[in-house]
């Protein structure tokens, strides 16, 4: 049960909550009602400063970008950058006000210029939060002002700031800056009191409202030896800042001099996917096409005609061909396949007979130029359905280099490779490039 704080002439302060942890391994040192759902108030800002560093590095953004100001974003209330209406600021700035100042305005701007709305970014801010763990965390806003159903707990706070200390360390000092430049104003640190009286403390955020109390996740360093604490509930800065230096000396006290550093890997996020039917299976394929596109499925006997054949690949390649008009787009499409079928070169002059497997590859596409004797092979695979799987999604992702290629299943003694034929040396060898930087295995196939 959370305790309640009692102090002379102000009535009921917020309830309590406490958790310490050795930040190199995670290990609880410490902890007093961490589980309570209480209000975060302006440590929910470390949850915007997480998503916004993810979507940095994901290339969604940069710290360049000039983000235009909304009328909700100036309109939020303080503490503020005090930000106008249609104002353009860099993302640099955004995040340093968010950091340092706590800033609202900023923090609400920022989320729109990542997800288009603060609704929205909230709610990839609570998919965040069930990554990395928050069980107990509901936001529902980019700012942390009371709301709602907006909760956490000292648990999942004290996780956030361990993942951001360990996920994001170049961004990491913001925490411990004094003061820093907001690209409107010169802004100071609202934790600079601890950062200036505790030894070793590099951070990292403060957050206050009527409802949640004085809240602080603290994080210091001496030694080998790194603490993370974190309080919410304190009846002013003054006494929020004693408990948590209390908290960060047991920490210290508790903690090993020597301990392994265990880094927690980033965050996995579910991939959508549809069960497999009985003609084939639903792959969901992040793509750059403004329209869902989906072979229409016509009745067919047991074996399906050549001409349903011959629609199915027509559709899916005006699909690609579609995809690459708009570069820029990133929607989800449906890419529905069938089971591994062989087209005839040619339609057989008798009108009933079935198409026949001729030889163990699927040709998806003819290449008539002479010099394109190249090729690349993207991997061997148990299934040639999961070749023809591979193929596809490669080709949706490398569509410059790979247009006009032929994707040819081909099978081996131990396997299923799946290729890309119909090339220039030139491309297949560009080809191999790009996709290696994106992770890919590939591997230039030459005349044979």
């Amino acid at each position: 049960m959370a305790s309640i704080l009692f102090t002379p002439g102000m009535g009921i302060t917020a309830p309590y909550a406490a958790m310490v942890i050795d930040a190199r391994t995670g290990e609880v040192l410490h902890s007093r009602n961490a589980d309570t759902r209480l209000h975060p108030a302006s440590l929910t800002k470390m949850m915007t400063l997480y998503v916004a560093f993810e979507a940095i590095r994901k290339g969604e953004i940069s710290l360049d970008t000039r983000v235009k100001v909304s009328n909700k974003a100036a309109a939020e209330p303080p503490s503020k950058l005090y930000l106008k209406a249609g104002q353009r600021i860099q993302v640099r700035y955004l995040i340093r006000a968010s950091a340092v100042k706590s800033a609202n305005d900023a923090a609400t701007a920022l989320g729109e210029a990542i997800s288009g709305s603060e609704a929205a970014f909230a709610r990839r801010m609570n998919r965040t939060a069930k990554a990395l763990g928050m069980t107990k965390t509901t936001f529902k806003n980019a700012h942390g002002l009371t709301e709602s159903g907006h909760m956490s707990t000292a648990r999942d706070m004290t996780t956030l700031g361990r993942r951001i200390l360990y996920d994001y360390p170049d961004y990491y000092n913001l925490f411990s800056r004094m003061s820093t430049h907001a690209g409107v104003r010169e802004v100071a640190n609202t934790n600079r009191r601890l950062l200036s009286n505790y030894r070793g403390a590099d951070g990292i955020k403060t957050g206050y409202t009527r409802a949640a109390g004085f809240n602080l996740v603290a994080s210091a360093k001496r030694g080998n030896e790194r603490i993370i604490a974190t309080v919410f509930g304190g009846r002013s800065s003054a006494t929020r800042n004693a408990k948590v230096a209390e908290l960060l000396d047991l920490g210290f006290r508790r903690a090993p001099s020597n301990a392994p550093l265990r880094k927690p890997s980033l965050p996995q996020y579910t991939a959508v996917a549809k069960a497999p039917t009985k003609k084939g299976k639903t792959i969901r394929i992040l793509t750059a096409v403004k329209k869902s596109y989906r072979p229409k499925m016509r009745p067919t006997p047991e074996a399906p005609s050549q001409e349903l054949l011959l629609a199915l690949a027509d559709d899916i390649e005006q699909a690609v061909k579609e995809a690459a008009k708009t570069p820029d787009a990133e929607v989800e499409a449906d890419v529905v396949t069938t089971k591994p079928v062989v087209l005839a070169a040619t339609r057989s002059p008798k009108p009933r007979v079935r198409p026949t497997v001729a030889q163990p590859t699927v040709v998806t596409r003819i290449s008539t130029n002479g010099d394109r004797h190249w090729g690349i092979n993207v991997g061997k695979y148990g299934s040639r359905y999961k070749a023809e799987q591979v193929l596809l999604r490669t080709h949706l992702m490398e569509m410059n280099t790979l247009d006009g290629s032929l994707r040819k299943v081909a099978k081996r003694k131990n396997g299923f490779d799946a290729n890309f034929l119909g090339m220039t040396k030139d491309t297949a060898a560009l080809a191999c490039r790009r996709l290696e930087a994106r992770s890919v295995k590939c591997a230039v196939l030459g005349p044979s």
